[in-house]
């Protein structure tokens, strides 16, 4: 503290002009620490707290899929004060549905923030979601499919748009198609009519900035801009996006301080759909499937093709969803990344991204949440339904719309779980606890362990599958050359230098408290409920 203070009064005294008509470059520890006296001290009453712009702690990039959970995380991570997170950018990839519907979740998501603050702000209620005023972050839309595979969406669960139809079922509430304009090409010799209506578009969209460059493009640009060690990538999708931008400048993306990752399952099963409610003994035809795998035309063979292709028992959706993409970030983690790489099977008819260079500057540090640890974070269906009949909450335009998306999830987990006591049902949280992960990383609660996983991605039965060796065997340096196949150690799991260094998420800040934090900080005014 006294450092932070003589630093400051030395550079006040030694400069004439005053304080207002100037900046700074100080130094991010210094500028907090100042950011946070001037505003909870008196002196924060004067003009001096005016002039600091804090650098949040915690900087992130989002990439995502999104569907009802990803929205959900994405609204916690806007929620946050300025001084605790900075979301630099929104990539969007396929996943949970086609990469449109995605794209158009976010823009939706931005409209209702925007209707929220406006609402509180006529209520005399502070308007939250404070992050958004210190920094808009970038939209970019990245990957249409998968590296290698067949494309698979979950619109099974998350609805044919992501958000349980509400698209619609209720289109009166999703803003204009306007909104596609922002990520085409501005057309040359625009009328005054045409310009003054892209501006309209533009003022009516202004909580981000829309980019014409792909996802993993920007991406590699505002790793190269920024400090390494500065920025982590939260990504809650598959990892399409992150591993074109890996492919096309690993020491630039190996500038990002970590890469936060829902996905896999370790020591927990995986979550395939529903079969028996696909098919059973008594239906006379090829069953279809709730989702599609291909897009063609509906027909026998594709329904069957859908049906004998579903996830692998073992695997979780993300993971399964770009199996190729998931191995490449994870061999990143490796001393030697080419040894854990995919193969290059001769079936493959995509083009393959390029390998890593054999000799990397540094390895990517990973934190894995698998269904292991998310699955047991839930938002309580009671819980959610008590907290939106309160009074200051009834109104609320955020509220309003989540609960239509959120509701008719609620009904589809009924569905999918006839045997499930109502007392008792809930929505899993699995992408929202990346970012409380991201807002409170510091916190020694927050248990990770480190393994070699690797992610299987030719298996018949186990694509997807993260794998780890349970023979409990000692694993040590070799000393042997790292291309040479050891006699008893096919792939090189006894050999520090050979595996990955995955670090998966143990234990949380409280898997009882999570709800409750969500949405305090989402629909309240920031307390936990």
């Amino acid at each position: 503290m006294v450092d932070c203070l003589g630093w400051f009064i030395q550079a006040e005294l030694s400069n004439p002009h005053p304080f207002a008509a100037r900046t700074y470059d100080i130094p991010p520890t210094t500028r907090l620490f100042l950011f946070l006296l001037f505003r909870y001290s008196d002196v924060g009453h004067c003009s001096l707290a005016e002039g600091i712009s804090v650098m949040a702690p915690n900087r992130v990039i989002i990439d995502t899929d999104p569907g009802v959970d990803d929205v959900l995380a994405m609204l916690l991570a806007f929620s946050a004060r300025a001084e605790e997170l900075e979301v630099l950018m929104v990539g969007i990839t396929f996943g949970n549905v086609e990469v449109q519907n995605c794209l158009r979740n976010v823009v939706t998501l931005f409209h209702y923030i925007e209707k929220e603050r406006a609402w509180r702000r006529e209520n005399g209620r502070p308007q939250g979601f404070e992050t958004l005023d210190g920094r808009k972050p970038i939209v970019a839309v990245g990957a249409e499919e998968p590296l290698a595979e067949h494309m698979m969406v979950a619109d099974f669960f998350h609805g044919v748009d992501g958000l349980g139809g509400i698209h619609h079922s209720h289109p009166h509430l999703s803003p204009a198609e306007t909104w596609r304009t922002l990520f085409k090409p501005t057309p040359e010799n625009l009328s005054a009519e045409e310009a003054a209506a892209l501006q309209k578009v533009k003022e009516q969209h202004s909580l981000f900035i829309p980019s014409l460059k792909p996802a993993p493009e920007q991406m590699l640009d505002i790793l190269r801009e920024n400090e390494p060690d500065t920025i982590t990538i939260v990504a809650v999708g598959p990892l399409t996006n992150l591993a074109i931008a890996a492919a096309k400048d690993p020491e630039t993306f190996l500038r990002a301080k970590e890469v936060v990752v829902m996905g896999g399952a370790i020591e927990a099963p995986g979550n395939p759909p529903p079969l028996h409610l696909i098919y059973s003994p008594s239906t006379l035809s090829i069953p279809a499937p709730p989702f599609s795998l291909i897009k063609q035309t509906d027909n026998p063979l594709r329904r069957l093709l859908n049906f004998r292709n579903q996830m692998t028992p073992g695997a979780e959706f993300n993971t399964y969803a770009d199996s190729i993409a998931s191995a490449r970030i994870f061999a990143l983690t490796s001393q030697n990344p080419h040894l854990t790489m995919p193969p290059t099977l001769p079936h493959q008819k995509k083009q393959q991204l390029p390998p890593y260079p054999k000799t990397l500057s540094r390895r990517l540090t990973l934190k894995l949440f698998p269904l292991d640890i998310t699955e047991r974070h839930v938002l309580p269906k009671t819980m959610f339904e008590t907290y939106m009949q309160r009074e200051h909450i009834k109104a609320s335009p955020l509220a309003s719309w989540a609960s239509l998306f959120l509701t008719a999830t609620f009904a589809k987990n009924a569905t999918l779980n006839p045997q499930q006591d109502p007392a008792t049902a809930g929505l899993q949280l699995h992408d929202p606890l990346t970012i409380w992960y991201a807002l409170s990383a510091s916190h020694p609660a927050w248990t990770f362990q480190t393994e070699d996983v690797r992610v299987e991605t030719s298996g018949q039965w186990t694509r997807g599958c993260c794998v780890v060796d349970r023979r409990g065997r000692p694993v040590r340096a070799g000393t042997s050359p790292l291309e040479e196949e050891v006699v008893g150690d096919a792939g090189g799991w006894r050999d520090s230098r050979k595996g990955n260094n995955v670090g998966w998420c143990r234990e949380s800040l409280g898997i009882d408290r999570f709800a409750g934090v969500l949405l305090g900080r989402v629909f309240g005014d920031g307390e936990e409920v």
